[in-house]
């Protein structure tokens, strides 16, 4: 049984489920949609630059997330769902994850997005595992606004990644093959540890960088790009 790895956001996905959330949030009007959408928009480009304070930006989605009913937060989801995310993911995408769970590969997606708003778009890909922040929720199920643990970001995705491997009985190190595939120089730590990275979609900086270690680098939808 090998590895396979898989960012989510721009590597699975030709958008941002993070912030496409948002969006979505802002265009039904569950939020004040100006400043909201300046707020969103900031750490997105934080992100994308990589200055991303996780545990300032996982308690600010928390906290709006901590706004709503259980109920309606799954319901507005599965209309994000409907709406946004089922139209964007790619045949190419759904067939590179098939493609590792029917060679009996240990699959997962590991994101910086918070898990609230990436388990249904994950069982879209099949049976794979969720490696993301995890909201803390109270006895209802209502999310309090709190971040579980420490988050999925950077450095993050090796330590979160090292534990789930541990509660299964594995380490990395275990598996003869282990893939990694990420557009973002976010992920090069957990890159640099598996012995097959993959440049998927990569952004500037990590196309740099995966040039200059001879990584493949895979563009599954270059049309889509963003």
């Amino acid at each position: 049984m090998n590895l396979a790895l898989f960012d989510l956001d721009h590597t699975l996905l030709p958008l941002d489920s993070d912030h496409e959330w948002g969006e979505f949030l802002a265009r039904i009007g569950a939020v004040e949609a100006e400043s909201f959408r300046k707020a969103n928009d900031e750490w997105f480009a934080h992100y994308q630059a990589g200055t991303l304070d996780p545990i300032k930006y996982l308690e600010f989605a928390f906290g709006i997330l901590s706004r709503f009913p259980r109920a309606q937060l799954d319901e507005m989801h599965r209309r994000f769902m409907e709406e946004v995310v089922r139209p964007a993911i790619l045949p190419q995408s759904v067939a590179l994850v098939k493609k590792h769970l029917d060679a009996g590969d240990l699959v997962a997606i590991v994101t910086a997005t918070n898990h609230f708003v990436t388990k249904p778009i994950a069982e879209q890909f099949g049976r794979v595992h969720l490696i993301a922040a995890m909201p803390e929720l109270d006895a209802e199920g209502n999310i309090t606004g709190k971040l579980v643990g420490t988050p999925t970001l950077g450095a993050g995705k090796v330590t979160h990644t090292g534990a789930w491997l541990a509660g299964l009985g594995h380490t990395l190190e275990k598996f003869e093959r282990s893939y990694f595939y990420s557009d973002s120089q976010n992920d090069i730590p957990l890159l640099e540890l598996v012995t097959h990275p993959v440049a998927t979609n990569p952004n500037a900086k990590l196309l740099a960088h995966a040039q200059a270690r001879g990584w493949p680098v895979l563009n599954l939808f270059d049309e889509h790009a963003q």
